[in-house]
């Protein structure tokens, strides 16, 4: 097939949309399709080594207020259509429902085109951290009007199926996420990384990652910090990632160390490294951190649902706790300061919960929907063509 992928994120961005696609671009390419990538123009992208296995076009964005490591894509349907005229795919997949992917959702139905869409980001529930919780329904409004316009929309998780449908939304379906279980293993544990932390053997590493940002739940991540220092002084705490948040949490938290941003191919050496990893935020859709620290040998703590729930046998590989009960959270991540024989027990057992999901089975799966959606719309003769 020949496929756009249209989106507002996409590496060297580091997030778990912009990492997700970039291995679903790389690995279609890989068997045979034809893949272009639309995403906003950075000036960072010319540095960055060609890829064999799909074509990037850049289009005119701008940086998010506040946030000025992601972009806001602008609407570009006279440019899209041009260029989808010219050289027609048979599907474009809009990954992002910005002013870029509605844009292209309504150039592609001008077209003819068939579109599907990707639901990966709870924004109507960001809302409420950001302070405009008046526009919930205005957002959720938004999001389900961009994405009821394409022929099918790819979530992470059942669950997450049916929570959109109970709103509103049509014709869904999941699109997983897998794991890099070669990136994300124990092996790569680093003593000399660990020295770097002031971390002994017996030292347990408590380990975050991902963006600074105020939807990540950073007041509940840090009074589980709190409450695992007072239970085990030993303890080193340590975040990788950047965002809006960030200098705050430098000035409030000196006992933490902040490493910064990192490769995908670095931050295996991160979560290796590590002991524990407590997944404190209640907004994802599914939370691919989880599933890399659990494929990393790590003892994991966090809510029930999303990759929590499809992955963590409580008390076996992980601890997980009521999403309504943020006590019991920073009580797990007390017990797994403290007790070393359950952090072991945990470690053995936390890889082999994410051993059969690689990569390579769910983008198969991805690639048959995109492929059923193809054939069961109209033949090129039959499409509308809009001069």
């Amino acid at each position: 097939m020949k496929i756009a992928l249209v989106t507002e994120t996409f590496p060297p961005e580091v997030n778990g949309v912009a990492m997700t696609f970039g291995v679903i671009a790389r690995e279609l390419g890989r068997r045979g399709h034809s893949v272009t990538v639309y995403r906003p123009h950075r000036a960072d992208l010319s540095l960055a080594r060609a890829q064999p296995d799909f074509e990037e076009v850049p289009l005119p964005g701008f940086p998010v207020p506040g946030y000025p490591l992601l972009r806001f894509g602008l609407p570009a349907g006279p440019t899209l259509r041009r260029q989808w005229r010219a050289h027609r795919p048979d599907l474009v997949h809009v990954v992002t429902e910005g002013p870029l992917g509605a844009s292209a959702i309504t150039a592609a139905r001008a077209l003819g085109i068939p579109v599907t869409s990707s639901f990966h980001t709870n924004f109507h529930a960001y809302t409420q951290h950001y302070g405009y919780a008046r526009l919930h329904r205005l957002v959720l409004w938004w999001l389900r009007r961009v994405h009821n316009r394409t022929a099918r929309t790819f979530v992470p998780t059942v669950e997450l199926c049916t929570e959109l449908e109970a709103v509103g939304f049509r014709d869904l379906a999941v699109l997983s996420r897998g794991v890099d279980t070669w990136q994300f293993h124990p092996a790569r544990r680093s003593g000399d990384l660990r020295l770097k932390w002031d971390a002994a053997p017996e030292n347990p590493v408590v380990l975050h990652v991902g963006r600074m940002a105020p939807e990540k739940n950073y007041p509940l991540l840090f009074a589980c910090f709190a409450a695992m220092r007072a239970a085990n002084p030993r303890c080193r705490f340590v975040l990788a990632g950047e965002g809006p948040l960030k200098a705050k949490l430098v000035r409030d938290h000196p006992e933490c160390t902040f490493a910064g941003f990192f490769s995908r191919e670095e931050i295996g050496r991160y979560y290796a490294s590590a002991d524990i990893y407590i997944h404190a935020s209640l907004t994802e859709t599914f939370g691919n951190v989880l599933t890399e620290a659990l494929s990393s040998g790590l003892a994991v703590a966090g809510f029930d649902y999303a990759a929590a729930r499809q992955f963590v046998q409580h008390g076996h590989n992980g601890l997980a706790v009521p999403t309504d009960r943020p006590d019991m959270l920073v009580d797990a991540a007390a017990r797994l300061a403290t007790d070393a024989p359950l952090r072991a027990h945990l470690r053995a057992s936390a890889r082999a919960a994410v051993e059969p999901q690689s990569w390579e089975t769910v983008i198969g799966r991805f690639e048959s929907d995109l492929a059923e959606v193809v054939a069961r719309s109209p033949s090129p003769a039959l499409r509308p063509v809009v001069a």
